[in-house]
């Protein structure tokens, strides 16, 4: 399919439409700036806005690493706490001009067209970057910036080995037989189109490689072409959270904004994008924590019977079956309790070893958490996550609180196959209660 439709078209075009929404949205109020909030409604494509906030975390990571001096011990536990302090603190005042947003929200465009036309090149720039080897958890944990085309990649990660790093050319080399026997992405591709077309005309032969050029490029300067965040499994590190405005201009479209927030992993988070330039800073590193009830990795399908994974839209949860509470309460009775399961520590570690008891889960989710806990659990609604976090702050013992999680919210959203997210956030409420 890559060969079929043109690269250059796919940038041509996502300058169009960048310069198109911001013409929206910022003619108005030329001044005017966006938080971390806004950014993630800003158009009605959800895969669009996540590359953004990808962009954001990446073109951070590599101001952060900047930062670093030989002269200074930046791993000292004092100073590791202040600079994720100091993260945290800045996370919270993302402020996008349009100068500084209209390059980012081009190239996420773009990308979000490659994502359909060339997934094989989507799986090295946006899961596995410039890392020479990766393991599967590594992988899975940077399918939270990918929502269109994401059966594609996650059943590829959930078919590796768990644990074992693997290399770069191996990983890329089984992708791409693994995309050549299950994808098909042509009704993906009309589907997509259609929804880009509602906010800026579109077709599918304007990307072909011999099609033709609907009209001259907009006069946009790009930005440079950022690192992509290398995934890690979520960290412990401070909380941060992205304040919400008290007013959002939103920009003039066709189709119903896709709400969600920023939440966490172990990858720096953003720093807000100014006409002035930036100080440089650099990530401290966080510890990683295991993941909780991995999936196992389905068998391997012969290449002469491909797969075709089922059409589902654009937004929206992926299906579902058993409910997560029946799951973990008929799991419960054949094996040990499922808070024991989840609890990362040994009986015999020491207290050094232990994380840190945290005193409120909505100040000790990171910006990274929270944004994997939204966009995950409750369908990247930010308010109902918020709800929902406030209540827990409620309880006052741990049995209470798993059994909300596990019971009344696991079924309100039906947590299926979300063992993963539900085990981080037990692991924060036994963290509470310690």
């Amino acid at each position: 399919m890559k060969d079929k439709y043109s690269h250059a078209k796919r940038e041509h075009y996502g300058r169009r439409l960048a310069a198109h929404l911001c013409d929206q949205h910022f003619g108005p109020q030329p001044t005017a700036t966006l938080d971390g909030p806004a950014v993630l409604r800003f158009t009605p494509i959800r895969q669009v806005n996540l590359l953004v906030v990808q962009q954001l975390l990446a073109q951070w990571t590599a101001e952060m690493g900047r930062l670093r001096s030989p002269y200074f011990d930046f791993e000292a536990p004092d100073v590791r706490q202040a600079l994720t302090q100091f993260m945290n603190t800045l996370s919270r005042r993302i402020r996008l001009t349009r100068g500084a947003f209209e390059p980012l929200l081009a190239r996420a465009v773009a990308d979000t067209l490659g994502v359909v036309t060339d997934p094989v090149l989507t799986f090295e720039e946006k899961l596995l970057g410039d890392q020479p080897t990766a393991t599967a958890a590594q992988l899975r944990d940077a399918l939270r910036y990918l929502d269109l085309n994401k059966d594609l990649f996650a059943e590829f990660v959930d078919s590796l080995s768990p644990d074992a790093p693997l290399e770069r050319d191996f990983l890329l080399e089984r992708f791409r037989l693994h995309q050549e026997a299950t994808y098909k992405g042509h009704q993906l591709m009309e589907r997509l189109v259609a929804e880009l077309s509602a906010l800026l005309p579109l077709t599918e032969a304007d990307l072909w490689a011999d099609g033709p050029v609907r009209a001259p490029a907009v006069p946009v300067v790009e930005a440079p072409r950022p690192a992509p965040v290398q995934a890690e499994p979520a960290q412990t590190a401070e909380p941060v959270r992205v304040a919400e405005p008290a007013r959002v201009v939103e920009p003039v479209r066709t189709a119903e904004p896709v709400a969600a927030a920023v939440s966490a992993a172990p990858a720096p988070t953003p720093v807000p994008v100014q006409n002035a330039p930036q100080p440089s800073v650099a990530a401290p590193t966080f510890v990683p924590t295991p993941a909780f009830v991995p999936t196992p990795a389905p068998v391997p399908k012969p290449a002469h019977e491909p797969s075709v994974a089922p059409a589902r839209p654009l937004t929206g949860a992926s299906p579902t079956s058993v409910p997560l509470y029946e799951k973990l309460k008929a799991e419960r009775s054949a094996t040990a309790p499922l808070s024991e399961t989840l609890r990362p520590e040994k009986a015999g570690a020491t207290l050094a070893e232990k994380p840190p008891k945290v005193e409120s889960l909505r100040e000790a989710i990171s910006i990274n958490q929270r944004f994997g806990f939204i966009n995950e659990l409750f369908n990247g609604e930010n308010m109902e996550y918020h709800t929902a976090i406030q209540h827990l702050d409620t309880f006052n013992d741990p049995e209470s609180a798993k059994r909300y999680v596990t019971q009344d919210l696991a079924a309100k959203y039906d947590w299926t196959r979300k063992e993963e997210h539900v085990g981080r956030l037990l692991k924060l409420i036994d963290r509470k209660f310690a």
